[in-house]
């Protein structure tokens, strides 16, 4: 199953806040032991890929924005992790959760 993960909204989800390699760690890890394809976006530049996990910079544009241009292109569910209500909003909608 595809996971698009908040990669900014997700580092700050606890505190201290991760720092982009630990997150990318982390996700690479659960990523490989729930055979899921993760995508981490960032905004701005990517922090160093890891094995296993899709890292993207969005350069210019937000991360919510290209989360929310990739979901659009999606045709299957995905999972989407985010606790931005309005991202949720708009890029949820064939999210499973």
């Amino acid at each position: 199953m595809l996971v698009l993960v908040d990669a900014p909204n997700v580092r700050r989800s606890l505190w201290p806040n991760l720092s982009p390699e630990r997150l990318l760690e982390l996700l690479a890890r659960w990523a490989q032991a729930e055979g899921a394809e993760a995508i981490a976006v960032f905004d701005g530049a990517a922090p160093e890929a890891v094995a296993g996990v899709e890292v993207v910079g969005t350069g210019r544009e937000s991360a919510d924005d290209w989360i929310t241009r990739r979901a659009a292109e999606v045709s299957e569910p995905y999972v989407l992790v985010t606790s931005d209500r309005e991202l949720r909003e708009r890029a949820g909608a064939k999210a499973e959760r």
